[in-house]
C-alpha cells in the first residue's frame, strides 16, 4: 500500500530538496509540500497522511505547535521534527509531539531510511486501533515513587548527574524518553548511547528536570493496577531480565556497546504491557484472565484477545521512537526468538 508524507517548511529550497532527494520513492510514496504549519493543516483536512515531516523553525505556527495540532487532529500519523538548532526549549517544548528528531542540513538518505523504517514497524501491528493508540502515546507509565525521588533530588542543592541516572534507570517509561532525546539529531552524538547515567550526564539537570515536567509518564497508574498487573512487579522483572541480559552478553564476550543494548531491551522488553494496560485496562484484563483460566501464555491470550501481543505494541513504539533497530527487535521477538532473522 502506497504511503502518504506531507512536509512542511518555509525555505522553498529546502522543500525542492527533499523532492530530488525522495524522486526515487514516487513509485512507493505519494508526498505533499506545504510551506507553512496552517497550509499544512488545510491540507490534512482533505485528506490525512502516514508521515508528516516539519521544520521546527517557522514564522507564525512552529513545527512544535503543528505537530501538536497533528497529533490532536491525525494521533496515527507519525510525526517527525526537522531542525537546524539545538535550543533547549525547542526540544522540549516538541518532544511531547515528536516521535523522531533529525538535524538540518537535512541528509537525504538519512530521511528516506527513518521514514522506510517507519512504515516497517507499522506493519508489524494489524488492527488499525492499536496503531493509532500507540501513535498517540506521549509516554509510558512509570512508578510514582521514583518520580517523588527523581523531583526531591532535583530540588537539591548538591543533585549529582550520577544519582539522577541511577534514578532513572530504575524507570522504564522514563529511560525510554531519556533515550530517545539524548540519541537524536539535537545532539549529534557519533555514537549510540545506551547507558541511562552517561545519558544523564549529556542531558544535564536542566534538560531533565524539563524532560520529568513535560512528559506525563507519572500518571494514571489506578487504570494500570486495576487490571491486575503490578507496577512495581513488573519494574522488578524489567530489572532483573535487563541485568541477566547484560551479563549474557558480557559472559559471551560481547562488545560494551552489545551488552549495554542488552540491558536496555531486557529493561524494556514488556513494556508493551505497560501501554495495553494503561490504555486498555478492562481488555487487558480479560486478557490476564484469559490466560489463567486456559493455561497459556500472556501472549498468547493478548493474541486472541487484543489482536497484538505486547511485544508487537513495544516494539512498535520504541522503533518509532528511534531507539536502535538491535533493540527494538529484541523486544519484538523476545517470546518467539527464532523467528527474528538475525
Amino acid at each position: 500500500m502506497r504511503k502518504g508524507i506531507l512536509f512542511v517548511d518555509d525555505e522553498p529550497e529546502l522543500l525542492r530538496g527533499i523532492r530530488r532527494s525522495l524522486f526515487e520513492m514516487t513509485s512507493e510514496w505519494d508526498m505533499e509540500f506545504a510551506d507553512s504549519g496552517q497550509k499544512a493543516l488545510e491540507v490534512l483536512e482533505k485528506a490525512p497522511f502516514d508521515a508528516i515531516v516539519s521544520d521546527m523553525r517557522m514564522p507564525g505556527m512552529d513545527g512544535a505547535d503543528l505537530l501538536k495540532e497533528v497529533a490532536k487532529r491525525f494521533p496515527s500519523s507519525i510525526r517527525i521534527i526537522l531542525s537546524g538548532y539545538s535550543d533547549e526549549k525547542m526540544i522540549m517544548k516538541s518532544i511531547g509531539q515528536t516521535h523522531q528528531f533529525l538535524a538540518k542540513p537535512l541528509n537525504g538518505k538519512e530521511l528516506q531510511e527513518t521514514l522506510a523504517r517507519a512504515f516497517a514497524l507499522r506493519d508489524i501491528l494489524t488492527d488499525t486501533k492499536l496503531k493509532t493508540l500507540i501513535s498517540d502515546l506521549r509516554s509510558l507509565p512509570s512508578l510514582p515513587t521514583l518520580y517523588q525521588e527523581l523531583m526531591l533530588e532535583l530540588q537539591s542543592p548538591d543533585v549529582t548527574m550520577q544519582k539522577l541516572g541511577e534514578i532513572i534507570s530504575r524507570d522504564i517509561g522514563m529511560t525510554a524518553k531519556m533515550m530517545q532525546l539524548v540519541n537524536s539529531a539535537f545532539f549529534g552524538l557519533p555514537v549510540h548511547v545506551s547507558d541511562p547515567m552517561h545519558a544523564a550526564k549529556l542531558l544535564g539537570p536542566v534538560i531533565l528536570r524539563a524532560l520529568v515536567l513535560s512528559v506525563q509518564v507519572f500518571s494514571k497508574f489506578d487504570r494500570v493496577d486495576s487490571c491486575g498487573l503490578s507496577i512495581e512487579k513488573f519494574t522488578n522483572h524489567s530489572l532483573a531480565v535487563a541485568s541477566i541480559a547484560k551479563h549474557i552478553a558480557i559472559s559471551e564476550n560481547q562488545s560494551k556497546k552489545i551488552a549495554d543494548d542488552a540491558l536496555i531491551a531486557g529493561m524494556l522488553h514488556d513494556v508493551g504491557k505497560l501501554i495495553l494496560a494503561q490504555n486498555l485496562p478492562e481488555t487487558y484484563y480479560k486478557a490476564i484472565a484469559c490466560a489463567e483460566d486456559n493455561n497459556i501464555t500472556i501472549w498468547e491470550a493478548e493474541q486472541s484477545t487484543i489482536g497484538a501481543t505486547h511485544a508487537e505494541v513495544g516494539a512498535y513504539l520504541l522503533g518509532l521512537w528511534g531507539l536502535p533497530d538491535r533493540i527494538v527487535e529484541a523486544v519484538a521477538f523476545h517470546h518467539r526468538p527464532i523467528s527474528c532473522v538475525d
